[in-house]
């Protein structure tokens, strides 16, 4: 029998307090950063637009939630505005305003600073699969085919039982997880998988099958698709140190599947209809948050993950654009004219405004379904 789902109000509530944690940790990476490097912070704001309250702190930074609760920002003195593009600063800029000003300190710690927020995403998701591997241990098998499905790509290819992977697609395998990991990228895809049978090591050519997965919205996602099976798994109890160490494996696995995802649909291998919005996240959210509070905080451990590495990119208004133009600065030897970061931020807003109005139309047309 199918459960009853989250309502509206819980659905709205439990994705804006859960948004508001993730960007509230993000933006805290840039703070905490910049204040180890003296640098003034202007503003620190949980969400967008109007505040509704706040209060400034003995270090005149003013610390407030805003009327638009998606989003959220740092505004360090000298900018101009919440994206930190540099102001019309004063070349007579007195000694004293300079030493706390962002655009007046050295390079790498500007760079150190702008990082710091993805970077704290993705500890953070870190730490959160470290807790549930400390609390549950983890399951690990070899990388040995124990038995292949009929009529599947593995039995097309030739694979046999008792063969040991050893790579798949170019990357090591450790164990039988990471088949897996690797060959849901490639839905229909045709990849090298290196095996070793009878002390032999040979690479098969695998031209993969392709599945669905559908959740309960009717979102349908393809993935590629082997049809081979692991050995029973050992479930292997962990301390902290093992337990923090497979939550930063997890973690590295996601991302390298996320950037792997993102390039594909660059280059016209997946669709950009499998990017969801915020109506479609806020529903995966409080979905979670209606199961258990356990399911709530795995899911915001993938967004933290995902608010990570969507911030790297290499789009302007984004930490990626900005550790971009620091990377030519380091190159030309002199910041970018102000003239062509104006441009830069205005391309970058496009960009922006038409990767929230595809999401967007991707939820509205997957709640028509």
């Amino acid at each position: 029998m199918e459960t009853e789902g989250p309502g509206l109000l819980f659905t709205i509530a439990a994705f804006i307090g859960g948004f508001s944690i993730l960007v509230f940790i993000h933006e805290w990476g840039h703070f905490i950063v910049a204040r180890i490097f003296g640098v003034k912070v202007d503003t620190f704001s949980i969400g967008m637009g109007k505040e509704l309250f706040g209060r400034t702190d003995r270090n005149g930074t003013r610390w407030k939630v805003s009327a638009f609760p998606i989003g959220g920002y740092v505004k360090f003195f000298g900018d101009a505005s919440a994206a930190s593009n540099p102001g019309d600063i004063p070349n007579d800029m007195p000694e004293h305003e300079k030493a706390v000003c962002y655009h007046f300190k050295p390079l790498w710690q500007r760079a150190l600073i702008v990082f710091a927020g993805p970077a704290v995403n993705l500890i953070a998701a870190a730490v959160v699969f470290a807790g549930f591997f400390l609390n549950y241990g983890v399951g690990i098998s070899e990388p040995i085919i124990a038995s292949v499905q009929e009529e599947s790509a593995a039995e097309a290819a030739g694979l046999l039982v008792d063969d040991r992977i050893l790579s798949v697609n170019g990357d090591t395998i450790e164990r039988f997880s990471d088949v897996g990991a690797i060959i849901r990228l490639y839905p229909a895809g045709r990849v090298p998988i290196v095996i070793e049978r009878s002390g032999n090591t040979q690479t098969v050519m695998v031209e993969l099958g392709v599945r669905y997965m559908e959740d309960r919205f009717g979102n349908r996602y393809p993935y590629g698709h082997l049809g081979v099976q692991s050995p029973p798994l050992t479930r292997v109890e962990l301390g902290p140190i093992g337990a923090l160490g497979e939550g930063f494996r997890q973690t590295a696995s996601m991302a390298d599947s996320m950037f792997t995802t993102l390039g594909q649909m660059v280059i016209g291998l997946r669709s950009v209809k499998e990017l969801g919005g915020p109506a479609r996240i806020a529903n995966m959210v409080g979905e979670a948050a209606h199961i258990s509070f356990e399911n709530f905080v795995w899911i915001l451990a993938i967004l933290s993950l995902n608010l990570g590495i969507v911030n790297l990119l290499p789009i302007p208004m984004l930490d990626g654009g900005h550790l971009l133009f620091y990377g030519l600065e380091a190159l030309k030897g002199s910041p970018l004219s102000k003239k062509a970061q104006e441009v830069s931020f205005t391309a970058g807003m496009a960009i922006m405004f038409i990767f929230m109005v595809l999401v967007t139309l991707n939820d509205l047309q997957s709640m028509a379904l």
